[in-house]
This record gives C-alpha cells, sequence and structure tokens, in this order.
C-alpha cells in the first residue's frame, strides 16, 4: 500500500520547540508561579568560585535543591557559609537552562533563626526596660581625669589592637587592665559576664570598656544575654559598651553607662586626648603665672611697709651674740670648776689607795713552793698505789676460774645449773653439763662410786 503525501493539503504539524526553547519557557513559568520567597535548610556541596560566585546544595531531611548565589549578592551575605550550616535564603525558583536543572537564584542568604533571635532580643529589651536597667538617671558620669582603663574582650580580637592603637594615640598615660573573654559562642556571655564582676570586685580601673567587633546576630549575640546587663549593671565603675558596628545595638548597649558605636570611639570616650589635657594644662599655668605675679606684688608691697617699722636686724643680732657670748662664759666656769674640784679629790683617794695597798710578792712565792711540794707528794703516791694495783690484779689473776680450766678441769653442773662438789649429789643415769675451757658438753651418769678412803 503506498500513501501519497500532498504538501499543498490543509493538514498544519504542531510547532517543534528547541532544547533551549523549552527550558526558557520552564524557566519563565517557574518564575512567575514562584516569586522570591524564603527557604530554609542545610548547606551542602558549599564552593566558592574564583568569580565570587557560591554554588551550594540546599537540603533538609527528606529532598535538596540546587542553589546560586552570584557574586554581587553574596558580597553583601555578612558571612561565608560552611558544610552543615542552618540557612535561610530568599530566592527565585528557576530552570538552569544549559543543563535543564531546577535549581533556585539566592538574593540573601541569613543563618537560620535569626528572626527569633531578633524576636527574643526585643522581648529581653522590653523586660529589662521594665526593671529599670536602662533608665537614664541610673547610669552613671565618666570620670573627668582617667588614670586606668579596663578592656572586657578577647585577647584574639581585632577589636582590641584597635582600642591598643587608640589608646596609644590619645592617652599613652593611662594604664590597661585587660580582662579577657570569650566573645562569642557556647558559654561566652558567662565567661563575659564573669569578667565584669571581676573587674568590680578588684576596682583596680577608672572606667571598664566591654568591647567586641562587628558581625551577626548570632556573632553578638552574648552581648544579648540578661547576665550580661545585669554584670553591667552592678559594676563598681562605669562601663562603655562598644559592640559591632554603629549599625549594630545589643542589651549591653542599653545597659551601659554610655554607648560607642564602635570599639575604638569606646576608647576616645573613655580618655580625654593627651594633647586636650597638655592645651589645658598650659592655659591654667598661665592663669597661676599671672596669679602669681599679682601677688607676689601685693607681697612686695606688703613687705616693704613692714619693713620701715621694723628695727635693724643687724643691730638685733649684735645685741644678742653679746648675751649669747655671755651666757657662755657662765656655763664654761660652771662645769669646770666641779670637774677640777672632783679630779683633785680622786687624784687624792688615788694616791691613799697606793700606800694602803699589800705586798704580795713573798706570799706568791710560797703558794708556788707549796703547789711543787704537793705535786711531788701526789706523783709519788699514785706510783706506790699503781704498783700495788699490779700485785693484786696479778693474784687475782692467778685464782681465775678460766686458769683452771684451761689447765685441763672442767666445772660439772646439773641440769638445774647447780655445781656440783660430792658423788652424793650425782644419781646414776643423770644428765650433767660439762663447762670446759673452751664450751660445754653434756654427759650421761653410768654409775656413782664413793669417794675410797
Amino acid at each position: 500500500m503506498q500513501i501519497s503525501f500532498d504538501p499543498d493539503s490543509s493538514y498544519a504539524a504542531p510547532p517543534v520547540l528547541s532544547v533551549t526553547a523549552l527550558n526558557q519557557q520552564v524557566a519563565r513559568l517557574l518564575e512567575r508561579s514562584f516569586p522570591l520567597t524564603w527557604i530554609g535548610g542545610e548547606i551542602s556541596n558549599f564552593t566558592r568560585a574564583s568569580s565570587g560566585h557560591w554554588y551550594f546544595t540546599l537540603k533538609d531531611d527528606a529532598a535538596q535543591v540546587r542553589a546560586v548565589m552570584f557574586r554581587g549578592r553574596a558580597q553583601f551575605a555578612g558571612f561565608i557559609p560552611r558544610e552543615g550550616d542552618k540557612v535561610e535564603v530568599r530566592a527565585l525558583v528557576t530552570l538552569y537552562g544549559a543543563r535543564g536543572d531546577y535549581q533556585i537564584n539566592v538574593e540573601s542568604i541569613r543563618r537560620a533563626g535569626v528572626g527569633a533571635l531578633f524576636e527574643a532580643f526585643l522581648r529581653l529589651k522590653e523586660t529589662l526596660g521594665a526593671q529599670g536597667l536602662f533608665d537614664q538617671d541610673r547610669k552613671r558620669p565618666l570620670p573627668l581625669f582617667t588614670r586606668s582603663i579596663g578592656i572586657v574582650t578577647s585577647p584574639q580580637a581585632a577589636a582590641l589592637r584597635d582600642i591598643l592603637s587608640a589608646l596609644k594615640r590619645r592617652a599613652p598615660h593611662v594604664r590597661i587592665v585587660l580582662y579577657p573573654s570569650p566573645v562569642q559562642g557556647q558559654g561566652a556571655a558567662d565567661k563575659i559576664a564573669e569578667a565584669i564582676n571581676t573587674a568590680s570586685r578588684r576596682a583596680e580601673v577608672d572606667v571598664l570598656l566591654v568591647c567586641r567587633g562587628g558581625g551577626s546576630i548570632e556573632d553578638l549575640w552574648s552581648f544579648n544575654e540578661e547576665v550580661v546587663a545585669r554584670a553591667i549593671v552592678g559594676a563598681s565603675m562605669p562601663v562603655i559598651a562598644g559592640v559591632g558596628h554603629e549599625t549594630d545595638f545589643t542589651i549591653a548597649d542599653f545597659s551601659a553607662d554610655m554607648r560607642a558605636a564602635t570599639p575604638t570611639a569606646a576608647a576616645e570616650l573613655a580618655a580625654t586626648a593627651r594633647t586636650d589635657w597638655i592645651n589645658s594644662l598650659a592655659a591654667d599655668c598661665t592663669d597661676l603665672r599671672r596669679a602669681m605675679r599679682r601677688t607676689l606684688s601685693e607681697a612686695n608691697l606688703s613687705l616693704d611697709n613692714h619693713t620701715r617699722r621694723l628695727v635693724s636686724p643687724l643691730a638685733r643680732i649684735g645685741h644678742q651674740r653679746l648675751e649669747l657670748l655671755a651666757l657662755s662664759t657662765a656655763i664654761t666656769h660652771a662645769v669646770r670648776a666641779p670637774l677640777n674640784r672632783h679630779g683633785l679629790a680622786l687624784a687624792q683617794l688615788r694616791a691613799r689607795a697606793l700606800r694602803h695597798r699589800p705586798d704580795v710578792r713573798a706570799l706568791r712565792a710560797e703558794i708556788a713552793s707549796q703547789q711543787r711540794h704537793f705535786s711531788a707528794s701526789l706523783a709519788s703516791q699514785m706510783g706506790a698505789r699503781r704498783h700495788a694495783l699490779g700485785a693484786l690484779a696479778a693474784q687475782l689473776e692467778l685464782l681465775n676460774p678460766q686458769r683452771t680450766l684451761e689447765r685441763g678441769y672442767a666445772i660439772v653442773s646439773d641440769a638445774h645449773g647447780q655445781v656440783l662438789r660430792v658423788p652424793t649429789a650425782v644419781k646414776a643415769g643423770e644428765k650433767l653439763t660439762l663447762r670446759l675451757a673452751e664450751g660445754s658438753a653434756e654427759v650421761g651418769v653410768a654409775s656413782v662410786q664413793a669417794k675410797l678412803v
């Protein structure tokens, strides 16, 4: 069967779309159907291209969608997302025509829960405001002349470097005390409050700065905690809060005695510039010089008036010198006369003592002679007694039982240690102990014989 086709017939085939046209129509359809909307999810497969565009996947437990944020929008994000971050994006649903992939174009991004944090901020602000923590009449003025400044911030924070640079430039004479504390993260609020309480307890500074640099609302949230606000209110010295940038407001700003737009501004508020003090002191010195000249002029006039009424000092001094010389002469005579009298009496007594002093030389010679005689007699007696002692020792050595044992004799004792002298004290079969010259021996008695007459 043959089928003929007439190109001139009235039948018209449906139009054929190219893939590009199809994807463009689908993209327009999606963009019209889904206007800009907020979408929440978790960051995955985040890539930051060299062009500055961000490419990532936004996912939840059951689904995911590709997302792109172009450089013009990404530069205003305020933070760079990381893998696993919970975020909320305001995006346009569209189609990437080159691949036909459904995706979202992100216009803005924020960390998840920012809206809830702002609501919590407003609630806490209202509560503490009702309790009077933000009242102006409660806030203390800053000291006129600051000698020492305390800083509550992180030692690694850029804000600390800005503060130190500003104070070094404006007031290098001010002593600085750092109370280190983390300024963000879990538990940071308690650490900040603890640092403030430590500074309050030590009371070693005139004013306290509570500072950190800018950041998102989550980064600054430690300064929105009630514990920090109450620590600031309870501080024993005025507190200046310099948290974030000029547009950032925290609970700490409202609680502090003064708010600074930035940490550097807090340093400028805490200490008057040294040049200002020097200029003020120079003006005061000029005023003092004028007042001193005026006072000296008036004193000179008064001195001239009194001089004309006074007696000549030279005449008064000459008269007093004569009186002093007379008194000195009288005192000299009054002291020397008793000394001379007592010296003469002492010489007479010394002469009398020499006359009555006995001659002891003969007595000393007699004592020496008797001492020599006594020594000779004592030596003779000691020699005789040593000789007699030697004779007695020799006799005692002859009677020593040990010498008898050494000649072959033995001492016989029974089981009770009694020394046996007669045969009648010995029984047959009894155990006896023989003490010899060296050691002892135990023997048994076979028989006992009486002494033969």
